[in-house]
């Protein structure tokens, strides 16, 4: 009798993988970012395959969500950024988008007359999200912290 090999997995599979474990085990994002010892933004992105995830991660997160070995091993594959990694009918990435739609330009202005002719950074970037309490109702606080890049001229 030969065993057939299963077929390898992408990032997306493995994101849905992680999902279904997270909620099945009742664990939240800080959780899982505790034992990674990251960021609940960075953990949550690189989970959900926008991130390079280490093989010792990967391990460690297939351990804590009961992950099987092909799972662990799509988690380390190389990460999926661009539009195809978002749905753009997602209400909060919906709304995201209309804040940069909104406030985009007066940001580019803003960066340009503090730092001059440049860009921030989505590389050399940090983002922070916390719950900010008030009586008129939770907000959420997102701040992006990205390294300002002036532009070369040739």
């Amino acid at each position: 009798m030969s065993i057939v090999p299963l077929d390898p997995i992408g990032r997306a599979e493995a994101a849905r993988a992680v999902l279904d474990a997270k909620r099945r085990k009742k664990l939240t994002w800080t959780r899982i970012a505790q034992e990674l010892g990251r960021s609940p933004v960075w953990t949550t992105a690189a989970l959900l395959g926008r991130h390079p995830v280490s093989e010792e991660q990967a391990r460690q997160v297939g351990k804590l969500l009961d992950l099987d070995e092909l799972t662990v091993e799509a988690l380390q594959l190389p990460p999926v950024r661009g539009a195809e990694a978002v749905d753009p009918t997602e209400p909060v990435v919906y709304r995201l988008e209309e804040i940069v739609q909104v406030y985009g330009g007066a940001i580019s202005e803003l960066i340009r007359e503090e730092f001059g002719d440049g860009i921030m950074s989505a590389i050399d970037f940090e983002m922070d999200f916390e719950r900010v309490a008030d009586p008129a109702g939770d907000r959420v606080q997102i701040t992006l912290n990205g390294k300002f890049l002036p532009y070369r001229e040739f």
